[in-house]
Parts: C-alpha cells; sequence; structure tokens
C-alpha cells in the first residue's frame, strides 16, 4: 500500500472540526483503532508460520499459564475477554491443528475442557520468541513510552468493567 502524502487522521479531524465538538477524542479513538489494525495485522503475519493468529497465540498461552494445562472454554472466553462462539472457533482451529485436545468436564457435564497438549506447548514457545523479537509489533517505542502507553489506557479498561 502506498503511504499518503498526507495523515488521513489529522485530515479526518480537520473536517470533523468544521461539523462536530469531540475532535480530541475523535482523533484519540480513530488513532488507537487504527493502530490496533497495524498491530494485529502484524502479529498475525508474525505467527502465521506457525499456523496460528494471535487470537490462537493468546488462547494457548492462557492454557500455558493455567496451572493444569487446561481451562473450561466458558472461563477462557471470560479471561480473554471474548463471546463464548469466538472461544469455540478458536479452540476447533487449535484442535484440529494438535495443539489443544477437548475433553467433557470431570465435574460439570456441561462443561468443556480445553487441554493445552506438548505440540501446543512447543509452538507456544517458539511463537513467543518471534513475538518478543519482533517487540510485539512496537518497536517503535521505548520501554518508558510502552509503560506510558499501558497505564494511559488502564482508566479506560478499569471503567469499561475490564477489572
Amino acid at each position: 500500500m502506498a503511504r499518503l502524502p498526507f495523515d488521513p487522521i489529522d485530515e479526518a479531524a480537520r473536517q470533523w472540526s468544521n461539523r462536530w465538538p469531540g475532535v480530541p477524542a475523535m482523533h484519540a479513538v480513530t488513532s488507537l483503532m487504527r493502530v490496533q489494525q497495524l498491530v494485529i495485522g502484524r502479529l498475525d503475519a508474525l505467527l502465521k508460520p506457525q499456523g496460528l493468529t494471535f487470537a490462537r497465540y493468546e488462547a494457548l498461552v492462557l492454557l500455558t499459564f493455567s496451572s493444569r494445562g487446561s481451562l473450561p472454554l466458558g472461563k477462557m472466553g471470560e479471561r480473554l475477554q471474548v463471546h463464548p462462539t469466538s472461544v469455540t472457533s478458536i479452540v476447533r482451529k487449535l484442535e484440529a491443528d494438535g495443539h489443544v485436545i477437548r475433553r467433557p468436564h470431570p465435574k460439570d457435564g456441561r462443561a468443556v475442557l480445553a487441554e493445552i497438549t506438548e505440540a501446543g506447548r512447543a509452538i507456544v514457545e517458539v511463537a513467543t520468541a518471534e513475538l518478543v523479537d519482533a517487540d510485539f509489533g512496537l518497536g517503535v517505542l521505548d520501554e518508558a513510552d510502552l509503560r506510558r502507553l499501558s497505564e494511559l489506557l488502564r482508566p479506560v479498561r478499569r471503567a469499561a468493567g475490564d477489572y
């Protein structure tokens, strides 16, 4: 894709200001959404050789962090903050690739557990090394900027009920 000779978000803000208030918020949210698109695109491209997307990678990392290497799908959805159908889709793909096994929950007949396999654990190590080497797509920011960014976004997450 060719680079534009101007910042399209700045131009949108200029146009916006001729009609409506709230330019700083509109500019910030538009910038945030664009950066999200760019980062996810970069991370998915980095993970593609491992047959993963960032969403599938996050699910494997969550299972890696769990004490038993398994979690109910409902709990995964809560922790990943995604819709139950998204978790089901993610787990099905990971299962098809041999990275997880779905098992009936031993105590709750209605629940299904996703359990990470040794192949899943191995792919997490490879994928994590790739992401760390690429600074998770945020290599243009230094460590202090990354901390500031995280802290700047924390109140928005908190107000939305993330925690």
